[in-house]
């Protein structure tokens, strides 16, 4: 099936947002998940809320398709979830966090600052998901590159698509969840100015992609996130999503990603009924 007839055939939201996502136009043929799922795993300083958290996310995954993998960090209560967190994906367009952070981290390394067709390039890559102006990147940083900052960051079981292939860069929950407590905090990877850059990009991701872990978010919480989605012939969609919630004392991030959807709807709701979830309880405990 072309990229342009399953265009003709999705509606709305759901149009707009293949439009600018990552696809690979293959039969879906999702294959069910078999055995029992794993159990969510949550610790907490403060009491109770791990096992809240734990009891709701699984809750919220009761009788869902997908196979789903999550990592979360409250910085506030000190709260971790997690549930097939080093388990392997597809990364589809959440990578494009990965692109821009290696970008920024190799334009530090020698005290420059990004060029303006960077910065363009950099911007359409994440608010919009431009897929062209990722693989530019992509090629011009190279795999020496992206490999060095995946070091540097700790992200031990990520491992880089091959050629022009970024959207099929194996992540992991666990690794998502990493990228976003660097670009959320102080640390000697990426500088201040190179995380205001790239949470800033994240906070003007286009309404047409604002869906997933945003879901049920505090009112006053600061949403910085990024999408992504990929059908292919075994495991039908892949849908991710990412994301940093910040400011009047919020601090936390949720990296939720999805296999086996029969639809991408499928993986949406999934990742939608996890974040609510989430953000129930956090905002519970922070009351």
């Amino acid at each position: 099936m072309t990229h342009q007839r399953i265009l003709r055939r999705a509606r709305g939201p759901l149009a707009a947002a293949l439009a600018a996502g990552v696809l690979v136009p293959m039969t879906a043929g999702a294959v069910p998940a078999g055995a029992a799922a794993p159990a969510v795993a949550c610790t907490s300083d403060r009491a109770g809320l791990g096992a809240e958290l734990a009891k709701d996310i699984t809750a919220s995954l009761k009788g869902r398709k997908s196979t789903t993998a999550l990592a979360v960090h409250d910085r506030t209560t000190h709260t971790r979830c997690g549930l097939r967190a080093t388990r392997q994906f597809d990364s589809a367009s959440v990578v494009k966090v990965t692109v821009l952070a290696t970008l920024l981290w190799d334009a530090r390394k020698t005290n420059r600052e990004l060029t303006e067709r960077e910065t363009e390039l950099a911007t359409a890559m994440i608010t919009k998901s431009d897929n062209a102006s990722t693989s530019a990147l992509w090629k011009q940083l190279g795999s020496t590159k992206v490999k060095g900052f995946l070091k540097a960051a700790g992200m031990t079981r990520t491992v880089p698509g091959a050629g022009g292939s970024w959207g099929l860069t194996q992540i992991t929950a666990e690794d998502q969840g990493q990228l976003l407590s660097l670009v959320t905090a102080e640390n000697t990877v990426l500088g201040a100015d190179s995380r205001a850059f790239i949470l800033d990009r994240m906070r003007k991701v286009i309404p047409s992609q604002r869906w997933g872990v945003p879901a049920g978010a505090p009112a006053g919480a600061t949403v910085q996130l990024k999408n992504g989605w990929l059908q292919r012939s075994t495991h039908g969609w892949r849908v991710h999503s990412v994301g940093a919630f910040t400011g009047k004392g919020h601090d936390y991030t949720i990296a939720v990603l999805t296999q086996d959807d029969k639809t991408m709807n499928d993986g949406i709701n999934t990742i939608q009924a996890v974040a609510r979830a989430v953000h129930k309880d956090l905002a519970q405990a922070g009351a």
